[in-house]
């Protein structure tokens, strides 16, 4: 019998996407702020570590950093330190949760997109299956 553990890959098990940035604050610690329904609605736990792409420069900023749960319904969607660099207010941004999964976990595993409107709302919620 082997030791040998079973590789793990990165999975993107959420993401909300094409968010519009609401705010963006220097003076800030760091992380991103996010409306607490989004965070519910793609499976994303408060400081936990996300992926976010800016949409609206052509420089495609990516950042990692951790998510803040913000007012329920509230819309904010606010990049707070240094990250308030790589965004401006009016941005879409899409935001994106990723956990280590076993590769034989992979076939089938959810994989959940949340669509909102201009003011950050939910529009849509889909659920889709990794082959």
């Amino acid at each position: 019998m082997s030791n040998q553990q079973e590789p793990m890959r990165e999975y993107c098990y959420g993401k909300i996407h094409r968010c519009v940035v609401t705010q963006a604050e220097l003076d800030y610690a760091g992380s991103i702020t996010v409306d607490a329904a989004l965070l519910r609605a793609a499976g994303i736990y408060p400081h936990t570590k996300v992926e976010v792409v800016n949409l609206s420069r052509k420089d495609a900023a990516r950042i990692m950093t951790y998510v803040i749960e913000g007012e329920e319904n509230s819309g904010i969607i606010c990049l707070n330190g240094a990250a308030a660099h790589h965004f401006s207010k009016g941005d879409l941004a899409i935001i994106m949760g990723y956990e280590q999964v076993p590769v034989s976990q992979i076939p089938h595993r959810q994989h959940t997109v949340v669509q909102v409107d201009a003011q950050n709302k939910i529009t849509e919620v889909q659920l889709y299956a990794a082959a």
